[in-house]
Formats: C-alpha cells, structure tokens, sequence
C-alpha cells in the first residue's frame, strides 16, 4: 500500500471534523501527488504533540522558520511508509526523544494551515512521552520546551491549543 494509499484510509477512518476531513480526501483523489511538498496546491503532513500525561505537560517546538511554539511535524518522506509512521518519525526526530509512541486510535484532529511553502493539510496524533525522556533540540528547533497543560495558551495559536484540548480528551 502506498502512503497516498494509507493516508485515504487513515481520513476515511477518521470520524470527526467531516468537512475539513471531506477537504483532504477530495484534495487527495484531485492530486496524486498531494503527499509531498512538491505540490504547490497543497500537501498532506503530519505531526504529534508529545505529551507527558503523568506531569500533565506537554513538549512544543519553537519553529526555526516559522518562530513559533508548535506541535513536531512537518512533511511526509519517501521511506514513510504510513501516515502514523511518518508523524511517529518527526516527534522523534524534532523531540529527540526515543521510545515514543502514538496514542492508540488514530489521529486525534486535523487542521489546515497556510505556510511560506504552500497550505498543509495536517493530520496531527499524539505521541506518548516515555518516563524519564530527555529532549534533544533538532536542527528544526530554536527551543524545546515542556509547558502544563493551562500554559499553553500563554506561548500557541489556537491550532496547538485545540491539539492539546483533543489530545487531553482522548487520555
């Protein structure tokens, strides 16, 4: 199965949002290439927030391009090989955390954005963070930083807020 593949059945699966999960789906069967960054119209990326449920924090990036507090993500790979494992690859790398792992049930919210390269149609998870994890700042990152819960609101846009919001949901 091609990640194009899997990401259709990843957005068919989903159950919420039903018209910005609509949106993807058409621009998918519109765009064959509507994976990669190479398509202008639009692309599908994905991210997880790295989450701490025992302290009740949360770990958020401050954005090298962008300079802003957010969720790891960014595009999907040619080695991705599903949509889950892609998300999984960038907390991993932007976190420098080993051992995450995905909160069970797919995707926890979907959420579309502009950036300076084109609009990402995001599928965001969330990624459990292991006891005792220690953060590595990644060439993406100015800063990592673990805010509660309550704090977020204080440093991100509202897209990191509703994340956390669904995110804590779903524990």
């Amino acid at each position: 199965m091609s990640l194009h593949d899997d990401a259709v059945l990843v957005l068919k699966e989903y159950e919420g949002q039903q018209e910005l999960r609509q949106a993807y789906l058409e621009h998918l069967e519109a765009h064959p290439d509507g994976m990669w960054k190479a398509c202008g119209a639009g692309h599908i990326t994905a991210s997880a927030l790295v989450i701490d449920p025992v302290r009740g924090r949360v770990l958020l990036t401050l954005h090298r391009k962008l300079r802003m507090w957010l969720q790891m993500g960014g595009h999907c790979e040619p080695a991705d090989t599903t949509l889950s494992a892609a998300a999984l690859r960038e907390a991993t790398e932007e976190s420098g955390i080993a051992g995450l792992s995905l909160l069970p049930g797919g995707p926890v919210r979907l959420d579309r954005h502009h950036t300076p390269c084109a609009w990402h149609l995001d599928v965001q998870y969330a990624a459990l963070a292991p006891a005792g994890a220690l953060e590595a700042i990644s060439d993406e990152s100015l800063d990592l930083r673990w805010y509660p819960y309550d704090a977020v609101a204080e440093v991100a846009d509202e897209s990191v807020v509703r994340l956390v919001e669904a995110t804590r949901a779903r524990l």
